[in-house]
């Protein structure tokens, strides 16, 4: 069996982190899957899903360690809209430094499914960080099994 859906976020803001982990877990009990795996993945170039502690002063720790990574402060040639010509949007931002965050990130997760359930250890948590300004935003999820 393989079951689809997607998750619609609405950003707050550059470094807002969002726990998905039930969505998750509720996602999982609805396709009825009972082994198998769920690939998490981010629809987007400025935004991550990854696999941590859901504490409040790691989370502080996460955004200071991503911000000395790729500091807004920093030119980035992304930003140079006088020779930048791909990719252009109309409200196009200055978010070399998101795309270079992102970087250390991955774009998407694979996580067991046994007997029902999505495998986590004791105090982990599926998170989803934004890296850039307030968006719209969209998690795609794909379970596979049995």
């Amino acid at each position: 069996m393989i079951s689809h859906n997607t998750i619609f976020l609405q950003t707050k803001g550059k470094f807002d982190i969002t726990d998905i982990t039930d969505n998750i877990k509720d996602y999982i009990a609805q396709t009825g899957i009972k082994d198998g795996i769920i690939n998490i993945q981010t629809l987007h170039t400025t935004a991550t899903v990854f696999i941590n502690e859901n504490e409040p002063e790691l989370l502080k720790d996460f955004k200071n360690h991503l911000e000395k990574i790729a500091p807004e402060t920093e030119n980035y040639h992304h930003d140079n809209f006088e020779i930048r010509t791909i990719n252009v949007c109309e409200d196009e931002c200055r978010n070399g430094h998101s795309h270079c965050k992102a970087l250390h990130l991955p774009t998407n997760i694979c996580l067991n499914i046994i007997d029902k359930k999505l495998r986590l250890g004791q105090w982990q948590s599926i998170l989803f960080i934004e890296l850039d300004r307030s968006r719209k935003r969209q998690i795609q999820l794909q379970a596979i099994g049995e």
